[in-house]
């Protein structure tokens, strides 16, 4: 026992012995996990590569297509400018990677955009990069699953009007496997996600070893045709289009920052290193596809996707090496959503943590995860599946705004970090909410290269807005200033919360001079007499009411009362209109309305409860529709007197 020094209060503290009973939810997820075994659950670079990379790792298999899908409105012959865009891409990944790798030893506990902005911008800015990378992550699962649904009908025409069946199992798949904890997802699809490496490595070796050797050919039997833009010529404008959807293969880098938490002791270091890995596969793999899919000449394409024209040249044909490379894609870009479901639940969790979302998404499960978000994240991108039809191409336009509107405003808030850092004197620290600030000796040459991430992802969000814009981008645009103002709602409504329920200048309440209680009947019977007995306890002011709809059934109810009330007052009133909840709401209404301040009004309501659950059906459960209606009354007082079956 523990007494607290300022009032006396005893204070008790005890572990609770309970173990929750195992059920159909430990069958599908595991058994629960005790608090101590978090820091258990963290992994190491080589998971963590798998966890956090595949959403990277796996753009290559749509990134290519969808940039020369583009290109190609300007003829097939011009689809060798991909290789330079390629390039470009890769150039831009490099930028990105350093700049965030600096992120990820600044912010230990975890600096995505949403922090950063946050600590060194603002609150609005950290609202925008918030909304910017949830909206992201959503989108995420969707392109990804859709993607993968897209090999499989690739290698098996007949199932495309099953393709979104498919994309809405695998979704579920991947959130059940995320519902069972960080640790376990990873090994789960560490496998994959190595495989899919090994199978692409192979695919641009055996093709690059070929084409040298004159020995590759070009796709046979090419699919139709599918572009992204009205036959034009090759302008400007239409290769930064061609670009824009390019880049869409570098949404998945900020996940590593955003998920520092989840890797093992030295975090940083480890984070940091996953993230310099990621950045060497993602960059060769995409000027790989992209090489050989020039040089063979391959057709982007709805129909069939440039990794599996790639594969079937490469490996003459439909055999088991080019089976194997469609079913690692497509894997990897099912686990692609893992991503996804590893960063979405804890940016949440952040963002509601601050008020901005709902405080559910802040609880972890009973595998140590963060299950509301996991849940809310399968759900909203299972509907856009279904919206979109699992096409890629017509996700794509709302993909990559989001995210490169986020990366600026990491940048930018890193660049501000840094100069901040020289303002200090050695050895001097400030403690700021997502980490501790101290002085930074090259801080000139890391603001430099965070201000140049900056300025370059600012350039390729500017692109995206005006390139995709009338493609579906607007979408995106419209969305943001939208989930900033319901995030800007959620917080006005929970500061003024705090603000009524706030101790401050509190001097307690007056004690209650007169206690009146209201006690709603429908017949006289052992659940009816058992809240009686309840009431006449809580005070002697004790009023039965009867709402009247039958003449009969109100004299048998008043002659019974003579007999058990207990000499308790009974209030008939007469309902002209049959209605049962609206005459009773009226008159405690009433009654509230003329209360003075130190009295006090408490309805008590039987509640009958049914042996069998199903049975619930044969009642009319009067006495939860009054609970909710009561509910909003002011200074009432609602109480509730179960009366079970035996």
């Amino acid at each position: 026992m523990q007494l607290d020094e300022n009032n006396g209060s005893p204070v008790q503290v005890r572990e609770s012995k309970f173990k929750p009973r195992r059920n159909l939810t430990t069958w599908l997820i595991g058994n629960p996990l005790q608090t101590a075994d978090a820091p258990h659950q963290t992994i190491g670079r080589l998971i963590g590569l798998a966890v956090f990379s595949s959403d990277a790792l796996s753009s290559v298999a749509y990134g290519p297509q969808e940039m020369m899908m583009m290109l190609a409105a300007a003829g097939l012959s011009n689809l060798h400018y991909s290789l330079p865009l390629a390039f470009a891409i890769v150039g831009l990944l490099i930028v990105l990677s350093i700049s965030y790798e600096q992120t990820v030893h600044a912010y230990p506990d975890g600096g995505g955009a949403y922090i950063v902005s946050r600590d060194n911008i603002g609150e609005v800015p950290a609202q925008i990069a918030g909304a910017a990378l949830l909206s992201d992550y959503i989108l995420t699962v969707a392109v990804s699953i859709s993607s993968g649904v897209a090999q499989v009908v690739s290698a098996f025409p007949a199932l495309y009007d099953w393709r979104v069946h498919m994309a809405v199992g695998f979704i579920l798949f991947v959130m059940l496997i995320n519902l069972r904890g960080v640790k376990e997802s990873g090994i789960t699809f560490a496998i994959p996600t190595y495989f899919f490496v090994v199978m692409m490595y192979i695919t641009i070796a055996v093709g690059v070893f070929r084409y040298f050797a004159g020995t590759l050919g070009i796709v046979s039997s090419p699919p139709e045709l599918t572009m992204l833009a009205e036959p034009q010529a090759l302008s400007m404008f239409l290769i930064l289009k061609s670009f824009a959807n390019g880049t869409a293969s570098l949404t998945g880098v900020e996940a590593i920052s955003n998920g520092i938490t989840a890797f093992n002791e030295p975090r940083s270091k480890n984070a940091g290193q996953t993230m310099i890995y990621m950045a060497f596969l993602l960059g060769t793999l995409m000027i790989g596809v992209v090489f050989l899919a020039v040089h063979t000449q391959a057709v982007p394409s709805e129909h069939e996707t440039i990794v599996s024209q790639i594969a079937r040249t490469v490996f003459d044909g439909r055999g088991f090496v080019y089976l194997l490379t469609i079913i690692g894609t497509t894997v990897i870009l099912v686990m692609a959503a893992n991503t996804a479901f590893a960063d979405f639940p804890r940016l949440g969790a952040l963002t509601a943590k601050d008020g901005y979302l709902p405080r559910q998404l802040t609880f972890r499960g009973s595998r140590l995860v963060y299950s509301y978000g996991i849940v809310s994240l399968a759900v909203i991108s299972s509907l856009l599946v279904i919206l979109f039809q699992a096409n890629v191409s017509r996700l794509i336009p709302l993909y990559a705004i989001g995210v490169f509107l986020s990366f600026t405003l990491s940048q930018s808030g890193m660049a501000h970090r840094w100069w901040k850092s020289g303002k200090l004197k050695p050895g001097e620290k400030i403690k700021e909410r997502g980490s501790t600030l101290t002085y930074e000796k090259h801080w000139v040459v890391k603001m430099l290269i965070n201000g140049f991430g900056a300025f370059v992802t600012l350039i390729v969000t500017a692109i995206f807005a005006v390139t995709k814009f009338s493609d579906g981008a607007w979408v995106v645009v419209l969305l943001l200033p939208i989930l900033v103002a319901l995030f800007t709602a959620i917080h006005h409504h929970y500061q003024t919360l705090a603000a009524h329920l706030s101790l401050e200048e509190y001097k307690g309440y007056i004690n209650p001079g007169r206690h009146r209680v209201i006690l709603p009947v429908a017949g006289v019977h052992r659940g009816v007499l058992k809240a009686l007995k309840y009431a006449q306890f809580l005070s002697d002011d004790v009023t039965a009411v009867h709402i009247s709809i039958d003449d009969q059934q109100a004299e048998r109810l008043q002659e019974k009362w003579e007999i058990y009330g207990d000499g308790v007052r009974l209030l008939i009133l007469e309902s002209q209109y049959r209605l049962m909840i609206e005459p009773l709401v009226q008159y405690i209404t009433e009654l509230s309305n003329n209360l003075r301040d130190n009295e006090i009004l408490t309805i008590v309501i039987p509640q009958f409860v049914p042996k069998h659950f199903w049975t619930n059906i044969l009642h009319m459960r009067t006495a939860d529709t009054l609970r909710k209606v009561l509910i909003g009354q002011k200074d009432v007082v609602i109480v509730e007197v179960p009366y079970q079956m035996e």
